[in-house]
């Protein structure tokens, strides 16, 4: 059996080349996805950047495509940004295929004990 951290690694490139693939249709990186979610979830502008450091190209490249502004989402926003929360959905679906909601809550808890572990050092 591998260890962890290979299986850590290896699950972590997936994922992050996985939902590229995904964003891409859109021509968006992960970060416009973030910001697009946060924002929708009822975060202003700047507090959607705040969880990510500083991401200001990210907010200038939404809002030259109207999809932001002071507000919000902009009506064409909340559009692509269901179309797109429908894709990633899917693609989370399709992660956690075959694997029950407690194996996922299992392993998340899991792995959160371990991060908490090495944080204290």
């Amino acid at each position: 059996m591998k260890p962890i951290g290979f299986w850590f690694a290896h699950l972590h490139q997936a994922l992050e080349s996985s939902l590229e693939k995904v964003l891409a249709d859109e021509s968006l990186t992960r970060r416009h996805w973030q910001v697009l979610n946060t924002i929708d979830s009822g975060a202003s502008v700047d507090d959607a950047l705040s969880p990510f450091g500083e991401r200001r190209e990210t907010v200038a490249d939404l809002r030259a495509r109207g999809w932001i502004d002071d507000d919000g989402l902009t009506g064409t926003g909340r559009e692509v940004h269901l179309r797109i929360k429908t894709k990633v959905g899917a693609f989370r679906s399709r992660a956690t295929e075959g694997i029950s909601d407690e194996e996922y809550r299992t392993t998340v808890g899991v792995l959160e004990r371990m991060a908490a572990n090495l944080a204290r050092e």
